[in-house]
C-alpha cells in the first residue's frame, strides 16, 4: 500500500466515493485529494484532502477523508491523514484542524479537541455547519504538525494491508527495512512508494 496524490484522471472515481460514502465536497477538485492504492492490486483503498480557509490568519481542515469499507481497520486512513498533514506543512502550516464526530478515532493519532469559545470564525462557521448537515456530535479537533508521529500498529496493518495471508500484527519488517534503509529511505516515516518531492 501507498498514498500518493490523486490524478485528473481519477475524478470520476473520486466522486462516486465522495458518494457512495455520503460525504458533501462542494468545492471538489481533484487535484487536491491524495489516494491510498495497494500496489499488488492497483486498487484504491481510500482518500482525502485539506481544505485552506482564508482569513487572518488561514486555517488548515483536515476533509473529505473516507475508506472503503472493505479497506478499513487496516491502517488506510491513518496514512491517508499522515499524507495530508505532511502536504499541511508543506503548504506552512503548523497545525491542521478537523470538524467530525470520530473523535476516538483522531485523539490516537494525536489530536485534540479544541474549545469551542476558542475557534475561530471560519471554523466556528465549520463546525455548526457539520452539526447542522452531518453530526450533532461533530466537534473540532487539532494536532502540531511536528508532534504527529503514526502509532506503530497502525504502520503494521498498512503494511500488510490487501495481504490476505498474513495478519497485520504477523508481519516481519525487519528484511523490507534493513534494504529500505540501504537505499536512504526511513521505514519508520515512509507512507507511499514514490517520493517525487511535490
Amino acid at each position: 500500500m501507498y498514498v500518493r496524490d490523486a490524478k485528473n484522471r481519477e475524478e470520476v472515481w473520486l466522486l462516486d466515493r465522495l458518494d457512495q460514502l455520503g460525504i458533501e465536497d462542494p468545492a471538489f477538485r481533484s487535484r487536491d485529494y491524495v489516494i491510498s492504492i495497494d500496489e499488488t492490486s492497483g486498487e484504491k483503498a481510500g482518500f482525502g484532502r485539506i481544505r485552506i480557509h482564508p482569513g487572518d490568519p488561514e486555517v488548515c481542515e483536515l476533509a473529505a477523508v473516507g475508506v472503503l469499507p472493505e479497506w478499513r481497520d487496516q491502517g488506510v486512513g491513518a496514512h491517508v491523514i499522515e499524507r495530508l498533514i505532511a502536504h499541511a506543512g508543506d503548504a506552512g502550516f503548523d497545525e491542521l484542524y478537523v470538524v467530525t464526530d470520530q473523535i476516538d478515532y483522531c485523539t490516537q493519532l494525536g489530536f485534540e479537541p479544541v474549545s469551542s469559545d476558542a475557534l475561530s470564525d471560519p471554523l466556528a462557521e465549520r463546525l455548526t455547519e457539520v452539526r447542522k448537515n452531518v453530526s450533532a456530535d461533530a466537534i473540532v479537533l487539532t494536532i502540531e504538525i511536528d508532534d504527529f508521529e503514526m502509532p506503530d500498529r497502525l504502520r503494521e496493518r498498512f503494511k500488510a494491508a490487501g495481504r490476505k495471508d498474513i495478519e497485520p500484527e504477523s508481519v516481519d519488517t525487519s528484511e523490507a527495512d534493513s534494504l529500505r534503509e540501504e537505499f536512504g529511505i526511513d521505514p519508520e516515516a515512509a507512507t507511499y512508494k514514490y517520493d517525487t518531492g511535490r
